[in-house]
């Protein structure tokens, strides 16, 4: 039985209503043992909306069991699982994660295990913990060059470095270790590409033409020091814009005025949060709006999202071309047209292609249920 993923996330995460697996033994089964929150839960929601194709392509079954339920033992999984795909806290220490995982093996011995790494930034901070254990390694982005992980950085992610070096924050310097052969584990997954929001915008035809907001730039600031000093400067620049152009930027709105909004603007500003890849990015090119980001060109994701001048157009870090690209786009209606024309047929043929099927085979192969 396919649930409607809102009724799943309710029956699911505030009830703890588990669905059992069928009795068919020529099927996989696949278990997720996930966190909660919107964040983690875009990770897994791919496998929940494509669950008859996975059966039907793979001969897969999977079930979703939250972690706290796990850890509580208040589930009915106890029977054959062939693989576990799980999700943590970010907040794990070494040992923890190592109980964690030694927990899992204890429950399904036989089972291979899959690290579903959902956290923001692009770093691999328990690739050293995990090595031994898995047999791949899921996550949304990685550095296009590899040999960036062998760098230092002043705090803990390649954006703590740029923005404490930026702002003189100061931060201690840390580097993970990360095994030789931890690389080939790793299977870029999905992220914010998928949630019910962003198929139903893809289910639907923007309108290029007329949009009387030249940008919308709604910034939230609030966080650790860096964070908010970087996103108080997006903020600022924002809002400088504002006597030039038609700008929405200030005050919270409901989630429907968020995306009349962005249906109704020429162009978005999505400056990183704590990782590069937002939720705003792919908001923005559902709807149409032109996406306006700073730099991508250092990360590797499972689709080439972000095509500078074809999806999105690249910002400096600093923001300080911010007001040129606003001006130029603004007035070239055309360019504009067609790269957020471009940026949303290609969201739209990856969803309609169901590339996701073909995106997962990695990690089966990985797991041996494929």
């Amino acid at each position: 039985m396919i649930l409607p993923y809102n009724f799943h996330r309710l029956l699911t995460d505030e009830v703890g209503i588990v669905l059992p697996f069928s009795n068919r033994k020529d099927r996989k089964r696949v278990l997720l043992l996930t966190q909660k929150g919107e964040i983690a839960c875009a990770q897994i929601y791919p496998f929940l909306l494509y669950q008859r194709d996975l059966i039907r392509n793979y001969a897969v079954e999977v079930r979703e069991l939250p972690l706290r339920l796990f850890l509580e033992g208040k589930h009915r999984y106890r029977t054959r699982i062939d693989a576990v795909c799980m999700q943590t806290p970010f907040t794990l220490t070494p040992a923890q994660l190592e109980s964690l995982i030694g927990r899992v093996k204890s429950a399904w011995p036989k089972a291979g295990i899959a690290y579903f790494d959902w956290f923001a930034p692009a770093d691999l901070r328990y690739a050293e913990v995990l090595n031994p254990h898995i047999l791949a390694y899921v996550k949304k982005q990685i550095f296009r060059d590899f040999k960036e992980y062998d760098r230092p950085l002043i705090g803990d992610t390649n954006m703590t470095d740029y923005y404490a070096g930026r702002f003189g924050i100061d931060l201690p310097e840390t580097k993970f270790s990360i095994p030789p052969e931890f690389q080939q584990k790793i299977v870029l997954g999905s992220g914010f590409e998928y949630s019910p929001a962003i198929v139903r915008n893809l289910n639907r035809e923007p309108n290029f033409g007329q949009r009387p907001i030249d940008l919308h730039a709604r910034v939230e600031a609030k966080g650790v020091h860096w964070y908010e000093k970087m996103r108080q400067e997006a903020s600022t620049q924002a809002a400088k814009l504002s006597g030039r152009f038609r700008v929405s930027y200030s005050g919270r709105v409901s989630r429907r005025h968020y995306f009349e909004e962005l249906a109704n603007s020429k162009l978005c500003f999505s400056p990183f949060g704590y990782g590069e890849v937002c939720w705003r990015d792919f908001e923005a090119m559902s709807t149409g709006s032109l996406l306006l980001k700073p730099d991508m060109s250092h990360l590797r994701l499972v689709s080439d999202f972000f095509r500078p001048y074809e999806t999105y157009v690249p910002l400096s870090w600093d923001f300080s071309d911010l007001e040129e690209k606003v001006a130029h786009y603004v007035r070239h209606d055309s360019e504009r047209e067609s790269i957020a024309r471009n940026a949303f047929e290609f969201l739209r043929e990856r969803y309609r292609q169901k590339k996701f099927l073909q995106e997962i085979v990695p990690l089966w192969s990985r797991l041996c249920v494929y």
